[in-house]
């Protein structure tokens, strides 16, 4: 029988949801998945849709989510239907819902800007050179085993997490004079959460496109829908 994917894509036009979705449906078609789209959470609260749903790809920035929605997307996940995705579109989701910022284990706080000197007004003021580096779980987790420690220029999230996470992956926010901190902040990359019989994979870079097209944002991304997706034992 086939797997079955659904992606789920909109919220905030600034994401690309339909552009960054789309990079991923070749490697889901080429893994012989079966492919639903939506323009909307909705189908969340279908939970028919649902149950025959084994991984959900998820990029809705911000916009908001109904409550049967939400109970639906809850459900299904503890049930073993697995749920991934990157940036906003799975860390700064439904700002508005604390049971979904239970669920996916993390929420985007802020990502620093340049030196006051350097911003211009443009989203590209917040595009730092920052490093991602690998934890030790991450040194041995199938979706980020064998990757090293590598830099990307782009936003450097900023993420409020609990202890529920395993952490595959980290970067060190500096605390230059022209920030109101104090100390270098270490924040999550890339983590793993069980919920029920489900699991969830998130990765923070994933601004556009070009970032999800470096190659180990883009290994980490298609590993991640592969670890996540409903395993025999939660069928």
């Amino acid at each position: 029988m086939s797997k079955r994917a659904l992606i789920v894509r909109g919220g905030w036009e600034g994401h690309k949801p339909v552009e960054s979705t789309d990079l991923f449906i070749p490697f889901l078609e080429a893994q012989g998945y079966d492919i639903r789209i939506e323009g909307s959470p909705a189908v969340y609260a279908d939970a028919g849709a649902m149950t025959e749903t084994d991984v959900i790809v998820q990029s809705v920035t911000m916009s908001t989510i109904e409550r049967a929605e939400l109970e639906g997307l809850r459900a299904a996940v503890a049930a073993g239907t697995g749920l991934t995705g990157w940036h906003g579109g799975i860390a700064d989701s439904f700002r508005a819902s604390s049971d979904y910022l239970q669920l996916v284990g993390g929420q985007f706080a802020t990502h620093p800007s340049k030196h006051p000197d350097e911003v211009a007004g443009a989203a590209s003021d917040n595009f730092l050179r920052y490093t991602v580096e690998m934890t030790d779980v991450g040194r041995e987790h199938p979706i980020t085993h064998g990757i090293p420690d590598f830099e990307l220029q782009t936003e450097q999230y900023w993420v409020l997490t609990d202890d529920l996470n395993d952490v595959l992956a980290t970067t060190t926010h500096p605390a230059p004079p022209w920030h109101p901190w104090h100390r270098p902040v270490v924040s999550p990359v890339v983590w793993t959460r069980h919920w029920g019989r489900g699991r969830i994979a998130v990765a923070t870079p994933g601004h556009s496109p070009e970032v999800l097209q470096n190659e180990h944002v883009r290994t980490i991304v298609e590993r991640g829908i592969l670890w996540v997706t409903r395993t025999a034992s939660a069928s």
